[in-house]
């Protein structure tokens, strides 16, 4: 049975820009170090700093924090960046891991103000990560990132990163002033539908002014403006009928552990009736093809009542050094308390499976 972890990630480094086209090279991001900080490097995009800060920790580091979390991190920093295929695959043999699915790190949040610079940062990720792919004997599938500021550049980037191995597209919970239920998205929607893509709603906001406002006083300031709007995308799909829509598309929402989603579901099956004059299906999540991916310590058992057991995935934000990463959580999952070794091996291998459609 095949196991595989339906949330990792790539740490970018200088060399993935080193697929920008050669007219594009004045947007190249440029890793930078504030003078008088330690431990971080940001990136520099078209003048701002960008993205999520890349925390640059010593090995005795990582070691703590595992023995703090009772979590195994640590992972070897070329197979984290990407820099050392061969190593990254050595290390999922080790866990036990036969596909990872490969989600970006700096595109939590926006990365960009004018399309031309999203293009050029989008277009050389993608290619980047379709690099990555033809080495990795296709253990490693990833989800594409694409430029959202002009459509026809994303639909082309989209159709590039099926051919190379993409099985979905990323999105955060907001996507500059729009949100996911927005008629923009209609097309990309649509071709996802055609190559049997997913929607994959990661844990990030790409409106960096609600970003800010919610990091401010918050350390490390991420529940908020991460996590909950990617949670308030899930209740607007279903109350906007977005998957009613498009009735063969699927929805990953990822990094945001899983028990909210009783307190979702239970909000949306009071306010559906009331506002939309409609009714939720026997099993939502199912009817509407949402996934979610669960962490080591929720209580999937009780999840799973809401959830149902086709529709929960696993990850375990294999290349960050963070409170969601957990390097063996698909191993220790087949142990856990309440799991029955049938619903490890849909959480394991059928249901990413049939949500990337691989």
């Amino acid at each position: 049975m095949p196991v595989i972890d339906a949330d990792t990630h790539l740490v970018e480094t200088e060399h993935t820009w080193d697929f920008m086209e050669s007219n594009e090279q004045q947007y190249r991001p440029i890793l930078v170090t504030p003078k008088g900080e330690v431990g971080r490097d940001y990136w520099f995009i078209d003048g701002k700093i960008r993205g999520l800060a890349r925390q640059t920790v010593t090995a005795a580091d990582v070691q703590k924090l595992s023995k703090e979390l009772g979590r195994e991190l640590e992972a070897p920093d070329s197979a984290r960046q990407g820099e050392n295929v061969e190593v990254r695959l050595e290390h999922m043999d080790k866990l036990g891991v036969d596909v990872q699915v490969l989600w970006p790190t700096v595109f939590l949040q926006r990365i960009a103000d004018k399309p031309e610079v999203e293009v050029a940062v989008c277009g050389s990720y993608n290619r980047w990560l379709a690099d990555i792919y033809q080495k990795g004997h296709n253990r490693l599938r990833w989800i594409a990132v694409l430029p959202m500021l002009s459509m026809p550049d994303a639909l082309d980037q989209l159709d590039y990163a099926h051919k190379n191995g993409a099985v979905g597209a990323f999105f955060r919970g907001i996507e500059g002033d729009k949100l996911l239920q927005d008629p923009y998205f209609f097309p990309i929607y649509e071709e996802l539908s055609k190559r049997n893509m997913v929607v994959g709603v990661h844990a990030g906001t790409g409106n960096q002014a609600y970003y800010e406002l919610l990091a401010q006083r918050n350390v490390p300031g991420t529940f908020w403006n991460f996590r909950m709007t990617a949670i308030g995308a899930f209740h607007s799909l279903i109350m906007s009928g977005i998957p009613d829509m498009f009735p063969n598309l699927r929805w990953a929402f990822v990094e945001l552990a899983s028990q909210w989603v009783p307190w979702a579901m239970k909000d949306v099956k009071r306010r559906l009736p009331q506002q939309r004059k409609r009714q939720l299906p026997e099993n939502p999540m199912k009817a509407y093809r949402m996934y979610v991916a669960c962490q080591s310590d929720d209580d999937i058992p009780y999840v799973i009542q809401y959830t149902g057991e086709d529709n929960m995935v696993m990850g375990t934000d294999y290349g960050h050094h963070d409170h969601a990463a957990d390097l063996e959580a698909l191993k220790n999952l087949r142990g856990a308390g309440g799991i029955s070794e049938g619903l490890y091996q849909k959480i394991v291998d059928s249901n990413p499976r049939a949500l990337y459609g691989i």
